[in-house]
């Protein structure tokens, strides 16, 4: 088996509810693959599973062709994980708490711990209590305690949530650079689409427990439906505008406000020609935005294409 982590119909259910139903997983070494999913699809269980916290109803897991079992200990010593929230000992300093990880790995080399602060841009908070970390910077705690052993898999549930839109490059990058230059495969869950399409190689889709499709990061990004959004003090009139020029303006509603909404692939790839045209015609836009299509809308045309919402 070549696949680093493998599944075959995998399915767990509590009781009469299946939380995850026959999904078959393969990914290849130093691949990053992404793992897809609204809230409660079944990600969280799934690693759970491979990761050997819960065992499936049916199906088997994989890492590194040895199936996963509770009892087989050294198969762990390759994997680094986040699962759901990182937990940490909140009276003890970030350093020392990466001490206690570092003795529970075994490792005997304490140049690790400096190595792995200064690798998450944690130096400045070396000696702080982790009760007192920002949510991002305990996030970051997270990912250096599953990396701190050199492993070979890392699985991250959720690894950017709490981080700023800075934090969340700066996760990017490092996870691409261990995929890249240290070969470790990463599987990462996430809700976030618009990040996993530009994280991933492969993507896997999941929705009510099951696996609804299968796609490149690459891919995905050209399937999100884009618009442009703007709006002006008169909306009326740049509407107008809009249509006397051949573009379509459509009402854009959210839950804060109104907008117009242009569909056409020349306005979205073009938005400098809109704003001229506006300023021109002497309705400066107020906005003037790309907005990429979000997951729920994704999930739901993804859905309707494979035979409609399983959930009802």
């Amino acid at each position: 088996m070549s696949d680093v982590i493998h599944t075959v119909n995998l399915t767990k259910a509590y009781g009469q509810v299946l939380a995850v139903n026959n999904v078959d997983l393969s990914v290849a070494k130093g691949e990053i693959y992404g793992f897809l999913g609204l809230n409660g699809a079944g990600k969280t269980t799934i690693i759970r599973m491979l990761l050997g916290m819960a065992t499936p109803t049916f199906g088997e897991c994989y890492l590194n062709g040895e199936k996963v079992n509770p009892g087989k200990v050294n198969i762990w010593r390759d994997v680094g994980y986040i699962v759901e929230t990182p937990y940490s000992y909140p009276e003890l300093t970030v350093k020392e708490n990466l001490e206690i990880v570092q003795k529970l790995r075994g490792i005997t080399n304490k140049s690790f711990v400096n190595w792995i602060i200064k690798k998450l841009k944690l130096e400045a908070y070396a000696s702080k209590k982790t009760k007192h970390l920002s949510m991002g910077n305990n996030q970051r705690l997270g990912i250096a305690k599953a990396l701190i052993h050199k492993p070979k898999i890392l699985i991250l549930d959720e690894p950017t949530n709490g981080l700023d839109p800075a934090g969340i490059v700066e996760v990017r990058h490092l996870l691409k650079d261990l995929a890249k230059n240290s070969g470790i495969t990463i599987l990462v869950s996430s809700h976030k689409l618009d990040e996993i399409s530009r994280l991933a190689t492969n993507i896997a889709i999941i929705h009510n427990g099951e696996l609804i499709k299968k796609i490149n990061g690459e891919q995905l990004e050209k399937q999100l439906h884009k618009s442009l959004l703007v709006d002006g003090k008169d909306r009326t009139a740049i509407k107008d505008i809009l249509s006397k020029a051949g573009y379509k303006a459509s009402i854009y509603s959210s839950d804060e406000s109104s907008l117009l909404q242009i569909s056409e692939e020349d306005a979205i790839n073009n938005p400098e020609k809109i704003a001229t045209l506006l300023v021109n015609s002497g309705h400066s836009p107020m906005l003037l935005k790309v907005e990429k299509e979000d997951l729920e809308m994704y999930f739901l045309r993804t859905i309707k294409s494979t035979g409609g919402d399983k959930s009802e």
